[in-house]
């Protein structure tokens, strides 16, 4: 038997606001970061995870992801990974820090990493990656992971272990196929704010030189500006080829409609975070006012019973689900279940530091044991930073090849973690003031700085 010693967090960030890479209409200069956590024990192993942020959040999210640890340190190993749905609802249950939500926001993202951290741990100790650890699993196994509180008037426990039950079938030939040719990426990549036309076009087409089926462009700072990019995008890739745009919750829903519709001649394929991402009904009166222009959301859905609202109310034809934004892999499999009973596709939401490592495994067991085969489904993918990982993402045609080595992705390289610690990591070391009140007082991004 072995216990956990202890919950070690480090801050860890990405300059990428140097290049203007992950720039759009309201993250102008974003630097990749990651809240990082080990979870360690006295056997010699680990477990690991990250919260992704964009910057000065990692001393909040570094914060509250520490004062977790009572939970977990000294506790047995073996007893709390053989039931990590036990251990999601006492997280989740803490009365004194569930006040400061309830079940949102940073305290909500802290337990996704302690969850995360575990199923990292477990899949490592069986010597599996994580999306087959959880496809292993009987469907009442991973419904015994799930808390269907709250959800009970969109899913009921029965319904949800029908659609588990049903995902059982035809699993051992869904996970040959998933083996053999992945899953469809599309590539955020070229469509950054701060990209230059010059190399908006060279992106473009390097994307579908790559076999990427499928492009997306920031928008929402500039009208003009967003009418201009995507027209030049439709140009460069042709008729019919699938251009989403993302606007990042910069309109209101009359704004919304107003722009979507502006932009409606260039075929958008999805417009993503039209609006402020909890307004439910705000997303609903988009969507019937642009049909059939389809409208997605979820990067920065606070919990289950967001995305249920979403669902009951037909606000979004795309869910995107988000690999830390939630309480973990528990709560991201109650939203596959909800999306699921609704028929909406699930396309997990992966731009940041380590999202794609992490989320490609809730898509690939969508795919081979919840939502099942899917023409829709897709993962975001952004070509920076994978060289920090020690199981960089696959992409071989345009598509996620499913990892097969141990864990959930999460897990860094030593030297990179080293050289990006903050604020005394070489990376940073000559910075005058890394991320301090100048960067606090940092104007939106103007449209000029898009050109």
């Amino acid at each position: 038997m072995s216990t956990f010693t202890a919950l070690d967090v480090q801050d860890v960030r990405f300059p990428t606001s140097r290049s203007l890479d992950g720039s759009d209409a309201m993250n102008p200069d974003p630097d990749y970061s990651a809240a990082y956590l080990t979870v360690r024990t006295d056997a010699d192993d680990a477990g690991t995870a990250l919260v992704f942020t964009i910057g000065r959040g990692n001393d909040v999210q570094s914060a509250a992801i520490s004062v977790l640890a009572p939970h977990l340190v000294g506790r047995e190993v073996e007893e709390v990974l053989a039931d990590l749905g036990g251990m999601y609802r006492e997280l989740t249950y803490d009365s004194q820090l569930r006040w400061l939500g309830p079940e949102k926001g940073v305290m909500t993202m802290a337990i996704g990493a302690v969850i995360n951290a575990l199923w990292d741990l477990r899949a490592r100790r069986e010597g599996r990656p994580l999306w087959l650890t959880l496809a292993s699993l009987s469907p009442e196994e991973l419904l015994e992971l799930v808390d269907l509180r709250y959800l009970e008037d969109a899913l009921t426990r029965e319904e949800a272990l029908e659609i588990l039950r049903r995902g059982a079938e035809g699993k051992e030939q869904r996970i040959a196929a998933l083996r053999e040719t992945g899953v469809p990426a599309y590539t955020t990549t070229p469509g950054w704010l701060g990209y230059s036309d010059e190399k908006l076009v060279r992106l473009l087409r390097e994307a579908r030189e790559d076999g990427f089926e499928m492009v997306k462009l920031k928008v929402g700072a500039d009208a003009a500006d967003d009418e201009r990019r995507l027209r030049i995008a439709r140009e460069e890739m042709g008729p019919g080829f699938p251009i989403a745009i993302d606007a990042n919750q910069r309109w209101g829903t009359a704004e919304a409609i107003e722009a979507i519709r502006a932009l409606a001649s260039h075929d958008p394929y999805w417009v993503e975070e039209p609006t402020y991402p909890d307004d439910v009904l705000a997303h609903a009166a988009i969507r019937e006012a642009v049909t059939p222009v389809r409208i997605a959301t979820g990067e920065q859905g606070a919990n289950r019973v967001l995305f249920k609202q979403l669902l009951q109310a037909g606000a979004i034809d795309v869910l995107q689900a988000d690999a830390t934004r939630v309480a973990g892999i528990n709560e991201n499999l109650a939203i596959l279940l909800l999306a699921a009973k609704f028929d909406v596709p699930v396309c997990p939401h992966a731009g940041g530091v380590g999202l794609c490592e992490m989320v490609q495994h809730v898509a690939f067991l969508d795919a081979v044991a919840i939502g099942g085969d899917d023409e829709r489904r897709r993962i975001e993918f952004v070509d920076h930073l994978h060289e920090h990982f020690e199981v960089p993402v696959r992409i071989v045609s345009g598509a996620y090849r499913a990892p097969e080595e141990p864990g959930n992705g999460a897990r860094m390289l030593d030297a990179s973690i080293q050289d990006h610690l903050f604020p005394d990591g070489p990376v940073w070391a000559d910075e005058q003031d890394p991320q301090g009140a100048e960067g606090a007082q940092r104007a939106p991004l103007e449209p000029s700085a898009t050109r």
